[in-house]
């Protein structure tokens, strides 16, 4: 099985001369077009709005394409919260989902306008200390607890998870909200990531609709949005079917039309807050093989490694590798593709079968559209790659540059030692 790029071995050695490998290329088309499917797919719901997960890719230039595309922001930090400000997002356009929250980032959320999810019942005396008092709009976390099951199997373990509030304290959290001024409210969760399957969804939406049913009728709070949240996953693999979008909102709309509208709810608005669908296909992570070894396992070592994506080296994931050029040549070739560090888990892959390759190959590694350059750090004082943005037309923009040895010596205050460098 193979998958396809989105760009050509042609297109790619133009780019070279301009961009030196590594670098990480996302495709403009493609994160337009799905940003359409998801809004097609939720079209019934006259509130909908995905809120796009700022961590899972946080590049301004990835959110001004996101905002045009009727997106907000999901934000869970300071500097997030400062990015989507300055690309022009304001009030009800951020999401703020954060725990463990330092003051400074409920003080910004509050500046903006954001709806705070807050992650804690003890969040709510926090808040309102750091703003003053609480706002108008505010929603909560809520954690099932035990195991979330779908007709496949156990999908994730909420009652390990440290977020959200309990199903006691949701119902306690609103009143005391209520007594605080709070008049409109919202109910999130998160039970499952990167599920691989069109059930996840509809079966999170019965959970949180009858939840939010019974929070009406026990608080008599003015219940108006419900997120999703993420976890709609993607096909690492190239044998795994992807998700369906639109069957994945026909699913949510069938729960809705069953549970909510019977109670009066038939407003409440569906905000999602996806980063890996909306963008982990529409990225490449693109290097250069530049050694090969033979002991007892065959080797290639690229130009890229852990630092540029991480997702292998930390989870053991799978991501899909492609050789420009060599696409349809056998894959007669088993190789550990590694990077440089001095760990032995940074690998990109491992017994992958692949075709020869040969020293200057472009090797385009799969789906790194999200949680690839942001997971990134500077382990071994590796520098950042840039990001490269593919626009409709063909062409091609920087939209990040790469780190430079005076970057990373930048917030040393030993400028007499390091000027040399710098």
């Amino acid at each position: 099985m193979k998958k396809t790029p989105f760009v050509t071995k042609a297109q790619l050695e133009e780019m070279i001369e301009k961009y030196p490998t590594p670098f990480h290329l996302y495709d403009e088309k493609g994160i337009r077009e799905n940003a359409r499917q998801v809004y097609k797919a939720f079209s019934w719901n006259k509130g909908f709005k995905e809120y796009f997960a700022v961590k899972a890719t946080p590049n301004p230039y990835i959110l001004k394409i996101l905002q045009e595309e009727g997106c907000g922001t999901d934000c869970s930090s300071l500097t997030e919260l400062m990015m989507s400000d300055a690309c022009g997002f304001s009030g009800k356009e951020i999401m703020f989902s954060s725990n463990a929250t330092p003051p400074e980032d409920f003080a910004m959320a509050g500046k903006l306008g954001a709806i705070i999810n807050l992650d804690d019942f003890t969040h709510i005396d926090y808040v309102e200390k750091v703003l003053g008092k609480l706002p108008e709009t505010m929603c909560c976390r809520y954690n099932t607890g035990g195991n979330f099951e779908l007709s496949n199997g156990i999908m994730d373990t909420p009652g390990e998870s440290k977020y959200g509030f309990t199903r006691a304290q949701l119902t306690e959290g609103f009143k005391k909200m209520m007594d605080k001024g709070v008049k409109h409210f919202g109910l999130h969760a998160f039970l499952a990531s990167n599920t691989k399957t069109n059930e996840y969804y509809p079966a999170l939406a019965k959970i949180l609709f009858k939840t939010a049913v019974e929070l009406k009728e026990e608080t008599g709070a003015s219940i108006e949005f419900i997120n999703l949240s993420g976890g709609v996953g993607i096909p690492y693999h190239p044998d795994e079917p992807a998700n369906d979008i639109l069957a994945i909102g026909e699913g949510v709309r069938q729960a809705f039309e069953e549970i909510l509208v019977p109670a009066g709810l038939g407003d409440v608005a569906i905000y999602t807050e996806m980063g890996r669908f909306m963008l982990g296909p529409y990225g490449h992570l693109i290097a250069t093989a530049v050694h090969e070894k033979h002991i007892y396992k065959e080797y290639i070592g690229l130009d890229a490694c852990a630092c540029n994506l991480m997702r292998p080296a930390m989870y053991g994931s799978y991501h899909h590798i492609t050789i420009a050029g060599k696409e349809d040549a056998p894959c007669d070739h088993v190789y550990d593709v590694t990077g440089s560090l001095c760990e032995n888990n940074d690998k990109f892959a491992v017994d992958r079968a692949l075709p020869k390759i040969d020293i200057g190959d472009i090797v385009i590694i799969h789906d790194t559209g999200a949680h690839g350059y942001a997971m990134g750090y500077n382990y071994n004082g590796k520098l950042r790659s840039a990001e490269i943005l593919l626009k409709e037309d063909g062409s091609t923009q920087m939209i990040r540059r790469a780190e430079t040895p005076a970057d990373y010596f930048a917030t040393f205050d030993f400028s007499p030692i390091m000027k040399k460098y710098l």
